[in-house]
């Protein structure tokens, strides 16, 4: 298993919104150390990867949101570290903003360097703010759309879709596309974290042909196939390379601290071997949790992940999970 990016968080900024299928489980806790503290050792085992492990990618991000108290200086942090998310910002979950207050961030950003903005939309008004778990954001970003479309700020939206949101995917890839947006893509929700309890949602083959011809080509089909789709294929995954997610927390930070990067990155890569190692191949998986007729879409790595948890379950496994991203971990593909 080849490890080839390392990504460094701490999850220090709140988030305005309870979306349903949050990954990161968001419950106004805030579980990352504190950003002065996180910044200072991200920028040392950042030094000691690129000087040790030149060959693996390495950067640093904050959540649960990018409503950082100083947006401006911690852009600035970002880029001083070489991170990507300095030009790109995912603008959901920020606070309520007047049109005003929208153009004066839009301006802020490109100045700073921000070069590509990307907003999240889960349905119509009315279904979106149940969705966000926040009356209003829906207008929100409607208002940070118009105004990062005057100040010549490029933009991206994604739209989940669901059984439950398919009916209003055409009008509201319209409207979208009326916006000003770059690019207007579709995606299926991931099932990991609270996402794992709209299963029951998951979008079928018979909604999907529902939908109208442009609507579902934003939807890439060959990401996104049914599960017996996928069961036909000798091998639809080989994991063969890692992400490791070194997240910086409250409770682990001062131990951390102690510790180089390339002794930490050992120890969680030894963690994600654990966690694999406890699981059989897909093949195996598949023979006892698949449904050959399954007509719910999925990406293969969704459905990985669907098998491993229904295992873990039903043998009642008692593992540290790796891929619980509050948490160090890695990620496989």
């Amino acid at each position: 298993m080849q490890t080839t990016s390392v990504l460094i968080q701490s999850l220090c900024v709140p988030c305005c919104n309870r979306c349903r299928y949050c990954l990161l489980f968001w419950d106004g806790r805030v579980e990352g150390a504190d950003w002065e503290r996180s910044v200072k050792l991200a920028a040392r085992f950042l030094r000691e990867l690129r000087e040790q492990l030149p060959q693996i990618h390495s950067s640093f991000a904050f959540g649960y949101s990018m409503e950082h108290p100083n947006l401006r200086e911690a852009i600035r942090t970002l880029r001083g570290l070489g991170s990507p998310t300095a030009s790109f910002l995912q603008c959901d979950g920020m606070r309520m903003r007047t049109e005003g207050e929208c153009r004066e961030l839009m301006e802020m950003l490109l100045a700073e360097g921000v070069r590509q903005l990307n907003f999240t939309v889960y349905g119509r008004e009315d279904h979106h703010d149940r969705f966000a778990g926040r009356r209003g954001d829906f207008a929100l970003l409607g208002r940070m759309m118009g105004a990062a479309r005057e100040a010549g700020l490029p933009f991206s939206i994604g739209i989940p879709l669901t059984g439950e949101n398919c009916s209003q995917a055409d009008q509201l890839v319209q409207e979208m596309k009326s916006t000003g947006a770059g690019e207007v893509r579709l995606f299926i929700p991931h099932g990991e974290g609270r996402g794992e309890t709209m299963e029951p949602l998951r979008l079928c083959r018979r909604e999907l042909k529902q939908l109208a011809p442009e609507t579902r080509s934003l939807l890439n089909g060959e990401i996104y196939r049914t599960e017996a789709d996928w069961l036909k294929e000798t091998e639809p995954l080989r994991e063969t390379r890692r992400q490791i997610l070194i997240s910086l927390r409250q409770d682990n930070i001062e131990d951390y601290e102690k510790k180089s990067a390339l002794d930490l990155l050992r120890e969680i890569e030894a963690l994600d071997e654990r966690y694999y190692g406890a699981f059989p191949d897909f093949r195996e998986l598949a023979a006892e949790y698949g449904d050959a007729a399954g007509d719910r879409l999925y990406r293969i790595r969704d459905l990985y992940h669907r098998y491993r948890r229904l295992y873990a379950r039903d043998r009642d496994l008692q593992l540290y999970d790796v891929t619980d991203e509050r948490q160090s971990g890695s990620r496989r593909f």
